[in-house]
């Protein structure tokens, strides 16, 4: 992907928010009406529970006034607000108009599909958008995947749930945390991972496997490429949360320890847009980044997208 250019106008996370629904199912839960078990789903996912409820307005609006409260951003002083989601409360508008009104903000707004890559690519675009003249930008990834998850179907239904997360990010005049970055998709394999108008998910899960990795490592050796780093630089990484192994295979090939990676699908699934914030600011709550750090984050999806970033982390 092209370098940033060194006249480009940077910019930095300053606050940041999560949100998921109050409603939890289980393994064991999903037991009892499918033929699976909670040993079954661990061993093939890592998942031992998934949010359920809300909606995509409404776990935005929460995690994006957490974000703005953190940051202490005057929410009329939002430029832009980008809501990355596969799962829009309705055909039209877009959500994020909602979530605009909801949040008292007086900007552009605009939804993002790019699947579980969402959040990745929402963040490349706002810091693109500072570098062109904006000061403030609110990045959401949000999905609510139980609205078109088939509970029948124990291949989906013990993988996907909801959730949200949000992040503020101001123009800086000093050094930004974008270190280097990397979008992609292949539209060839778009019918490994869908779900058309009105139905529900359909996923060849193997397939997807082999894929997700292999996508996975290319967009991450891109990232760290174009930031001049290495994987011995990272200190942590945030991955998309869709299934432990494949996480476990992807670190392996880029040579990176697990205990490097933040993990927190065990307890929220596979929440698509929402997945990798999740996962970033998880970590960075429980005190696991500092300033200085270097952290990656990849992510696959559906499509089949790919992204990553580098950013160097610095602490509000």
């Amino acid at each position: 992907m092209p370098t940033i250019p060194n006249s480009a106008i940077n910019g930095v996370i300053t606050g940041w928010g999560r949100a998921l629904p109050e409603t939890i199912v289980t393994n064991d839960d999903l037991a009892k009406t499918l033929d699976t078990s909670d040993e079954w789903i661990r061993e093939r996912t890592g998942i031992e529970q998934r949010h359920i409820g809300g909606t995509t307005a409404s776990l935005s609006i929460e995690s994006g006034r957490r974000a703005l409260e953190m940051s202490g951003v005057d929410p009329l002083s939002i430029d832009a607000l980008i809501l990355a989601t596969t799962t829009p409360d309705r055909t039209v508008p877009a959500t994020s108009a909602a979530v605009q009104h909801g949040l008292g903000l007086r900007c552009g707004a605009f939804d993002l599909n790019a699947a579980c890559s969402g959040f990745v690519y929402g963040l490349v675009t706002a810091h693109g958008l500072i570098a062109i003249g904006m000061r403030n930008i609110l990045v959401i990834g949000t999905d609510t995947l139980s609205r078109i998850t088939d509970w029948t179907d124990r291949n989906t239904a013990i993988l996907f749930a909801d959730g949200s997360g949000a992040a503020v990010i101001q123009a800086t005049d000093g050094p930004g945390q974008l270190l280097g970055w990397d979008i992609d998709a292949d539209g060839s394999l778009e019918d490994l991972l869908y779900a058309d108008i009105g139905k529900t998910l359909y996923m060849e899960g193997k397939e997807v496997f082999r894929r997700a990795v292999r996508i996975m490592v290319d967009s991450a050796e891109k990232s760290l490429k174009a930031a001049g780093l290495t994987t011995s630089d990272i200190t942590l990484v945030a991955p998309h949360q869709a299934n432990i192994r494949i996480i476990e295979a992807a670190c392996k090939r880029l040579d990176i320890p697990m205990s490097k990676t933040s993990w927190v699908g065990d307890k929220t699934g596979n929440t698509s847009s929402a997945s990798i914030p999740l996962a970033l600011f998880e970590a960075a709550d429980n005190g696991r980044l500092k300033t200085g750090d270097n952290v990656l984050l990849v992510g696959f999806g559906a499509g089949m997208t790919a992204a990553s970033a580098v950013i160097k982390w610095k602490q509000p």
